[in-house]
């Protein structure tokens, strides 16, 4: 452009609000998907008459198909522009819900939730880049938010999906008609995204590639936080049974405690941000879990033991959508890093179960939650690596959202 040439009026308002709205109810969907499916894991069980073992095999496959697909959402993304990568994402992840329930057999369940998983890591980073196109665009800090937002989802999904099995519904139909609604109300959601296409002449990305060293640092802080959330999510559980002596209810509401504690923190999380940067946040929180974590291990009462396990949802709440953010503003291509750091922290998912599992059986569950511990102690350390994710966090520098114009940065970034 010459500089003769008066640039173009800045859009309205109005049109960064309603892409924030529709990349908010994006990740609603994605977690109203998950949800769904975790409340209907027994039946599947059952009806393959599965092991403990048999099915832990089955739940590994999400995660491995996540791993190898993610590097691909770039490619779709700089293809087809951002909001058709993120539509069509998300719409294969919502078909795919129905798929499990309908395998016949052990090899089939895998091989479903292979693919399964691989649909969720797709459009898990293209909505992601999104929401960090959109955070940017916007001027301050969005990502907590959207990550409550896929907590809420997963909440109320998994409200419906326990009120199936309650009613002992088959799963193959609950499943298949909440992934029709679910792809129904995803195609509107959309259309508010914006549409920003790679400038002319840009590189296509590789089909995969290795993550900047970068977005691998970046990816530890979320190792952590995530282990500390996997491992409080699957354990907290038999920890208040077999630790606290608690009751068999208290036991089994403590998942829900503990999700919904996760939920609130990161609809309130960006608040927190914008006025204390990335950093601060990050160490303000991992000071929080770790204080936590020290309750549980010293907890010789429920009465200890989950205000402990509340205190470390609270601490690592918003820490991985700022690895999220600080990913998505690392060089050239974002999609990329963001793909890195999203490998990492479900590899973190994935592990820590049953690293917690090992450890407790050589030794106890609370020297296991000790190792939690110091993960959450170490984020103090390692918060500096999030710093890019305080760039507009404080509301500086707002630009407008121009939807269909190319963006000077590769589009397999967004």
């Amino acid at each position: 452009m010459s500089g003769t040439t008066a640039p173009p009026p800045p859009e309205p308002l109005t049109a960064p609000r309603r892409a924030r709205a529709s990349i908010a109810l994006v990740f609603c969907v994605h977690g109203a998907v998950s949800g769904s499916f975790v409340t209907r894991i027994p039946w599947i069980q059952d009806r393959l008459d599965l092991s403990t073992g048999q099915l832990g095999l089955a739940l590994v496959m999400p995660a491995i198909g996540s791993s190898l697909a993610m590097p691909l959402a770039g490619r779709f993304v700089h293809r087809y522009g951002g909001r058709a990568a993120v539509r069509g994402l998300i719409s294969l992840w919502c078909l795919a819900l129905a798929l499990p329930a309908l395998a016949p057999s052990l090899p089939v369940l895998c091989a479903v939730l292979l693919v399964y998983g691989a649909t969720a890591g797709m459009a898990d980073v293209a909505m992601n880049a999104q929401g960090v196109e959109v955070e940017e665009r916007l001027g301050r800090s969005i990502m907590s938010g959207l990550h409550g937002m896929w907590s809420a989802g997963g909440l109320l999904a998994s409200g419906f999906g326990i009120l199936a099995a309650h009613l002992d519904l088959d799963a193959r139909i609950q499943l298949a008609v909440t992934a029709l609604v679910l792809l129904a109300l995803a195609q509107p959601v959309c259309r508010g995204l914006p549409d920003i296409r790679a400038h002319e002449g840009a590189e296509e990305p590789p089909r995969f590639a290795l993550p900047p060293r970068s977005s691998l640092v970046i990816g530890l802080v979320g190792f952590c936080a995530v282990f500390a959330e996997g491992a409080s999510m699957d354990w907290s559980g038999v920890y208040l049974r077999d630790v606290t002596g608690a009751s068999a209810t208290v036991a089994a509401a403590s998942y829900t405690a503990f999700s919904l504690t996760m939920a609130v923190s990161r609809l309130a999380g960006d608040a927190a941000i914008r006025r204390l940067g990335a950093v601060r946040a990050t160490r303000i929180g991992g000071a929080v879990a770790t204080v936590g974590g020290l309750l549980v291990v010293a907890a010789d009462s429920p009465a200890l033991a989950i205000p402990g396990f509340a205190l470390i949802g609270v601490g690592i709440a918003v820490i991985v959508p700022l690895a999220f953010a600080a990913a998505g503003r690392i060089g050239t291509n974002p999609s990329q890093a963001i793909a890195g750091v999203a490998t990492v922290t479900y590899t973190s998912g994935l592990v820590a179960p049953a690293i917690i599992g090992a450890l407790a059986q050589a030794t106890s569950l609370t020297v296991s939650f000790g190792l939690v511990t110091a993960l959450t102690c170490a984020l103090l350390l390692s918060a500096g690596a999030l710093r890019l994710a305080e760039r507009n966090s404080t509301g500086e520098n707002v630009t407008a959202m121009s939807p269909e114009k190319p963006s000077g940065k590769d589009l397999s970034s967004i």
